[in-house]
């Protein structure tokens, strides 16, 4: 594999693939859905760069790796950050050992080059300004300006994109002429209980069946209760909690519920010991007094006066 391109006279170093063996486990509607954007139908078609959105730890970028494994397409990942610029996306100089300036080619170029996958992790913490640089790259052009190599970079028929987006407050307002061009929206949600027990048996085979029913009976209360914790939580709390039952020893006797209730409260808070609590709490901060629906009876008695009236 050549690790070097030439265009228009600028020799750029491409950057290396991501090493790419992602399972996907259920919800099998969104891999289809975003199989069918990078599809072409026809040699005038374009493939679509769609918005991969759900909370954090859902598994976006795992779907997107799944994705492009099944096109059997290199994988490349571009971290969007705050500070990201232009250059970073693009083309960055830098000073080799020869005091001559070498210019190299971002992930996503690199994708652009090789006619692989490129994904744009947690995009909407990305600035306007980064990009504004990739309007040419997501419309019928297909391409992008480096200024700083002076040098113009088509993208390979094969190229594909997509863009993770987390839904919480910690991020940009993304202009709406690049929405347009980041279409369509995939929303990918928590998964069922068979599938999310798969997840964790996937990434931890050696966890004992009652902790992994713990925290499976844990992440499903808290989706009942539109609380944000995700099977990346879950894969946390389980191995802390199998690491301390590891280390407890006759000196320091720890039982599974002892040791998952201390991993939970470590991981994601005392809070989450009592999630009905939590997600009162949380109702309340968002300004509202309703509850999700059927689990009024679970949190009041029926002769409470603060339960809500039936509609």
């Amino acid at each position: 594999m050549s690790s070097t391109v030439t265009i228009d006279g600028v020799t750029l170093a491409l950057a290396n693939p991501v090493s790419n063996s992602a399972r996907w486990i259920g919800q099998e509607e969104p891999l289809r859905q975003l199989a069918a954007c990078w599809l072409t139908v026809d040699s005038s078609d374009l493939p679509l760069t769609p918005r991969l959105v759900g909370v954090p730890g859902v598994g976006k970028t795992a779907l997107a790796m799944a994705a492009a494994a099944a096109r059997q397409q290199e994988l490349y990942i571009y971290q969007c950050t705050s500070d990201t610029r232009p250059e970073d996306l693009l083309v960055t100089p830098v000073l080799s050992s020869n005091g001559k300036i070498a210019y190299h080619a971002s992930p996503l170029v690199t994708a652009m080059l090789r006619g692989a996958v490129c994904v744009l992790d947690e995009g909407n913490r990305m600035n306007e300004k980064s990009w504004a640089s990739l309007a040419p790259l997501f419309d019928q052009r297909r391409y992008v300006e480096s200024v700083v190599a002076g040098i113009t970079i088509p993208a390979h028929s094969d190229f594909r994109a997509t863009v993770t987006m987390n839904q919480d407050d910690s991020t940009y307002e993304i202009p709406d002429y690049i929405l347009s061009r980041l279409q369509p929206t995939l929303q990918v949600g928590f998964p069922n209980r068979k599938d999310e027990l798969a997840i964790l048996q996937y990434h931890l085979p050696f966890a004992e069946a009652e902790v992994l029913a713990m925290t499976v009976d844990f992440l499903q209360n808290s989706h009942s209760l539109r609380l944000d914790f995700s099977a990346r939580d879950g894969i946390n709390v389980l191995r802390y909690a199998i690491k301390r039952l590891a280390q407890a020893g006759s000196s320091h006797p720890l039982s599974k519920d002892q040791a998952w209730r201390e991993s939970v409260a470590a991981c994601l808070g005392d809070e989450a010991l009592d999630l009905s609590t939590m997600a009162q709490r949380k109702q309340q901060a968002l300004g509202g007094n309703t509850l999700p629906m059927g689990l009024d009876d679970f949190f009041f008695d029926p002769d409470d006066p603060l339960r809500p009236e039936d509609e």
